[in-house]
């Protein structure tokens, strides 16, 4: 036979494939002899053709149409394929473009290459309007289509009888009317009978309501209620929890009215109280704590109205008491410290009074000249006599008023020219340490007249 025959050769590579615009050009009235003929190459050398290769050509034409079919072998050895175009594919005029397949039965495929080529539409064939055509070659894909066209029936079908299902459950408006006036007496039939029931037909605890916690007790009438809201007396008034809200809330005390800070024996005075912070406060503290305002126990307060970064108090005073009614001050200044203690004179300071010293082991007053003490501005004044001197190192009388430190002094012996010696101890006693007259055993009494420092 005579062929219009395009020949077209192709290399089967792993590369960019670009698409071939050939120079291919077929005309509507290559009628039966419109060929292309492709020659495969693979590394240079023909593919080989066999029974078990198959090539296929797609094809999409100017107008949509799709055509997917088989092409023939050509020469097997070279690697040679041809497809004869249809008289039908032929009447398609336009761009057609294309792509060549090569699969085998063991499921491979390879794509050859996309390219195309041109059909031009002859003269004659001008009035002529090719319909759109899709063309399967191969029975599988054909019989999946004839399966999907067949469910898409099936499902039509399917809807179809659906809705005629329907239209037989229509019933009439009177039909309606007649079920609902039925069911709303029913309603309320049933609701009137539930309505006169008191037996709790359900059962409603008083958890489900929101009452878990509402014991069953009386309650008390509304008339205990307003006559407890208008008690004045277990009920505060305004102005009453203004002033309250108003007090003061920091304590001076402890909660039983006892000392707020307690200064013991091993404690710096100084450091608790700074470490109080900024409050007024009440303390006690023992006569041994360090800084301490006398040897006596002394209770007082405090009050410090500032601060450092530490919270520790930086200014503020100090006012301590002794169990022997002997007042203390001192004042904290951060800049200069502590300023001491001052002991605050008394009217029996500037007036004092003269009394009669309690003699001990063994001593004796002497009855026309009393042994006497007074105490004015933290002085201990002795005066008088008493005679029967004990061994030494004995105390003769105990004094309450006691120095800081040990004092030693002499006073004249009577009787025989001489002295004895005495010492005031830390610990108020006053002790006889020895004599040295002329004449012991002439020595009748000891004569005081002699003021002793207490600070």
């Amino acid at each position: 036979m005579i062929y219009n025959d395009a020949e077209q050769s192709f290399e089967i590579t792993a590369s960019t494939k670009r698409k071939i615009t050939t120079g291919i050009q077929f005309s509507t009235q290559d009628i039966g002899t419109a060929k292309i003929t492709f020659r495969l190459t693979k590394d240079g050398e023909p593919l080989p053709i066999s029974n078990a290769t198959h090539g296929k050509l797609f094809m999409r034409m100017a107008d949509g149409s799709e055509f997917y079919v088989n092409t023939e072998v050509g020469d097997a050895f070279e690697g040679v394929l041809f497809y004869v175009l249809t008289d039908d594919q032929i009447r398609h005029s336009g761009t057609v473009m294309a792509e060549l397949y090569v699969s085998y039965d063991n499921g491979q495929s390879l794509s050859v290459h996309k390219f195309s080529f041109e059909i031009d539409k002859a003269l004659v064939d001008a009035s002529i309007a090719p319909l759109a055509e899709y063309y399967i070659e191969d029975f599988e894909d054909l019989k999946a289509d004839i399966n999907k066209t067949t469910d898409e029936i099936n499902q039509t079908l399917n809807e179809i009888k659906a809705k005629f299902n329907e239209f037989e459950n229509i019933e009439t408006k009177a039909g309606a009317q007649e079920k609902a006036n039925a069911a709303e007496a029913n309603a309320k039939a049933y609701t009137d009978l539930h309505t006169i029931k008191t037996d709790n037909p359900h059962k409603v605890t008083k958890a489900q309501v929101g009452l878990a916690n509402v014991d069953n007790v009386k309650q008390a009438a509304k008339t205990d209620f307003d006559t407890h809201v208008a008690d004045n007396i277990r009920h505060i008034t305004a102005d009453e929890r203004t002033k309250w809200n108003g007090s003061q809330l920091v304590k001076i005390t402890n909660d039983v009215g006892s000392f707020l800070v307690s200064i013991g024996d091993t404690d710096d005075f100084y450091t608790k109280i700074t470490q109080s912070g900024r409050r007024f406060g009440t303390f006690y503290s023992t006569g041994k704590a360090a800084n301490a305002p006398s040897t006596n126990s002394t209770r007082g307060f405090f009050h410090m109205t500032a601060t450092d970064s530490n919270g520790l108090g930086t200014f503020g005073y100090v006012i301590a008491v002794d169990y022997q009614n002997n007042m203390f001050t001192n004042y904290l200044n951060t800049d200069s410290g502590w300023h001491g203690w001052r002991r605050v004179l008394t009217s029996s300071d500037l007036s004092p009074t003269w009394n009669n010293v309690t003699l001990i082991n063994g001593a004796t007053q002497d009855t026309s000249r009393p042994f006497k003490f007074s105490v004015s501005n933290n002085v201990l004044w002795l005066r008088g006599s008493f005679g029967t001197l004990p061994t030494t190192g004995t105390s003769v009388a105990k004094f309450t008023n006691k120095p800081t430190q040990l004092v030693d002094f002499v006073v004249p012996t009577i009787g025989s020219y001489g002295t004895a010696r005495f010492s005031l101890t830390t610990d108020g006693d006053l002790r006889y340490d020895g004599m040295v007259a002329n004449d012991s055993a002439s020595v009748s009494r000891v004569s005081f007249n002699i003021g002793i420092p207490l600070w």
